[in-house]
């Protein structure tokens, strides 16, 4: 079982290191924030715990499902800023459209039989 301050320090630092990197080279802080680490270790983490094969493919396929919903705030946080507005406006607009795009993932999930 892997301690919860092992999995808090180790996210920690690629959230760190990411900001880091971004400083200095920007392109390439998004290009190491858009690899799906997050969720690889989330499922490492999850299988270490408790080894399921059936609960890991129902984690991985409904983190699929989860991504599509927050990608459109990746391009609606830039158009804002060259619009002029503000950073944190922009960021709450982007987290708000991302919250109303996942309801309607799950509504619609829901009402082609998919559990999410």
């Amino acid at each position: 079982m892997v301690p919860f301050l092992l999995k808090t320090g180790l996210s920690a630092i690629l959230i760190a290191s990411i900001a880091t990197v971004g400083r200095r080279l920007p392109a390439f802080g998004a290009l190491i924030a858009s690899l799906p680490l997050v969720s690889v270790l989330g499922m490492m983490f999850l299988w270490v715990e408790k080894p399921d094969r059936a609960m890991m493919e129902t984690h991985s396929e409904a983190t699929f499902w989860y991504v599509l919903p927050s990608l459109p705030m990746f391009l609606l946080i830039p158009a804002l800023l060259r619009r002029g507005w503000p950073f944190w406006g922009s960021l709450a607009v982007g987290c708000v459209m991302t919250i109303v795009l996942y309801t309607a993932m799950v509504w619609c999930a829901r009402r082609y039989g998919m559990a999410l």
